[in-house]
Parts: C-alpha cells; structure tokens; sequence
C-alpha cells in the first residue's frame, strides 16, 4: 500500500514538472517571437557550404564571407563555384573552392581532408542542395535515386566526414535546407512525389540528429530550414505567375540568404523563410486531413511559367 502511495505521488510530481515544463518552454517561445536571442558572431568560423555554385547557396557563402568566416565553397560544377569563391576572397581572404559530387562518399570524404589541410577543422556545414526550383516543380520529372541521393544520402556522407571534429572540439553547426515540400507536402504532379518524399526525409533526419546529440549533451547546433517562396534571380521573376502572390511571391536569393543566416546566428532549430509560415504549417497538420486538403488546394500556388 505504502508502496503504491509512493509510486503514485512520484508520477503526480513527474506530471507537474511535465506541465510546468511545457508551459515555460511556450511562454518562453513567445517571449522570443518579440525579442529574439542575440545573433551569434560566424568570425573565424571554417563554413563549408554545400551548393555555393549558384542560388541561395551562392548567396549564403558571398554573405559568409561578409561575416568574416573562411568559407569552403562545395560545387559539382567547377567553374561557378571557382566565381563564387573568387567572390566571397574578396570580404574574407579565405575562402576556397572545391569541386565535389556530394552523392559520392569517397569525394565528400577527400574534400573535407583537403579543407581541413587548407584551413582546419569544418566547424559548420550549410547545405543547399536538392531544394527543388519552380521549373523543377513543374517541368521536371527528376529521377528517384538522383532526387534522393542529392537531397537526402550526402548528407549522411558529410555527416560522417564533419561530425568526429566536431564532437571532439565540442563544438558545430549542421544547417540543412528543405522547400514548402517537406513541410506540408506537395501534389504528385510533374513527378513532385520524390522530391516531396526527399524534403521529408530531411526533416526526420535533423529531428533524429538534435535527439541523438541531445542526449549525449552536445553542443553542436542542428538547424532546418524550411524555404517557402520561389527564390528567383530578376531574369525569371517577369516568366513566374502566382495564383496567390501575397501568400507566396518570390524572394531574391540575397534576402533569402541574409534571412536564413539571420537564423542560423540566432541558433534557432526549426524555422522558416518567411518566419510566420511556419506556424501556418503546424497548423495544418492539427486539423483534419479533409480540411487540411482543402486548406492546400486553396493555398497551391498555381505557378505557371510564359
């Protein structure tokens, strides 16, 4: 009796301290919606940025640079990757390209022995490939293993190359980069099911990674970053039409950068380019499927290219 009295009076206290811990940790949310933590300094940070060649990868290394991080500039095309590089020397000083397929094990593992060689130790990995673009949602049917090798498997492969130095310096940074698709899902028009299906696997795959490192209290930092508008360059911005252009829009892949940083400085674990779209996408997971779907329908985006 004594005993089932105690037991009962440690799972009352355990349920407490369940609730009152749930409770700060969404009054502190709150709180930090309007007064968001301190940006941390990237100064001497060795960042290897995976998929600087173009786009929002581009971008995030230029802007790096601009911070006063050594940056590694990853590519599998050579020549924009060298531009990007050549680029961003010009904030930092050091910064260096390194031409790479990262769906190769091998070549992942031989590049980070050559920046390590050429700087030292990855303290940060961003990567920004396999987020799909508006013509790859809707003139493209990219092949299953490609769409998953690219988007899903390197990073397995960079998580095996970076991740020993980091444990060992006690310190680091995993950023990875996901589109609406991985959030909310997509249609299965123009073969958008494997891309969806990759974006998917990128969120499971981070929210595995914080548990693991959370329970040997790491200090490495792990980051999703959900990507909602179309990051367009000015030359394709005139082709693209919305259905719902205030919802969606577009975003030059500067401000998408310089926001995704922002985040990144802020060590957020989840958040989403723009912020407040990625409560909207909580929201749809909470309601019926049925009005989920109709909530979806009604907020596709109905692009079309001229």
């Amino acid at each position: 009796m004594l005993l089932k009295i105690y037991s009962l009076f440690i799972l009352s206290l355990d349920l407490i301290t369940l609730f009152f811990g749930i409770w700060l940790s969404i009054i502190l949310a709150i709180y930090r919606s309007f007064n968001p933590p301190s940006l941390k300094s990237l100064h001497g940070e060795i960042a290897m940025v995976v998929g600087a060649g173009r786009g929002v990868g581009r971008e995030i290394a230029i802007q790096l640079s601009q911070l006063g991080a050594i940056v590694a500039c990853i590519d599998i095309n050579e020549d924009m990757c060298n531009k990007t590089s050549n680029k961003a020397i010009r904030y930092s000083g050091q910064s260096k390209a390194y031409a790479c397929d990262v769906t190769d094990k091998l070549q992942v593992e031989n590049t980070v022995k050559k920046i390590r060689a050429d700087f030292g130790d990855v303290t940060m990995v961003i990567h920004c490939c396999g987020v799909p673009s508006p013509r790859v949602l809707i003139r493209e049917t990219p092949e299953i293993q490609k769409a998953m090798e690219l988007s899903v498997i390197s990073h397995f492969w960079l998580l095996d190359a970076v991740l020993p130095s980091m444990e060992k310096a006690g310190r680091g940074h995993i950023v990875a980069l996901s589109s609406v698709a991985g959030f909310s899902g997509g249609s299965s028009r123009g073969g958008r099911v494997q891309l969806t299906a990759a974006q998917f696997a990128i969120q499971g795959l981070t929210e595995s990674l914080n548990s693991e490192l959370r329970q040997v209290n790491s200090n490495i930092v792990v980051t999703l970053v959900h990507i909602y508008p179309f990051i367009l360059g000015a030359e394709m911005e005139k082709d693209i039409r919305l259905r719902i252009p205030s919802y969606f829009g577009t975003m030059p892949a500067t401000e998408a950068a310089k926001n995704i940083l922002d985040g990144v400085r802020r060590n957020y674990t989840e958040f989403s380019v723009p912020g407040y779209l990625l409560y909207l996408g909580h929201i749809l997971r909470i309601l019926p499927k049925t009005a989920s779907f109709l909530l979806r329908d009604f907020l596709d985006t109905g692009v079309d290219f001229g």
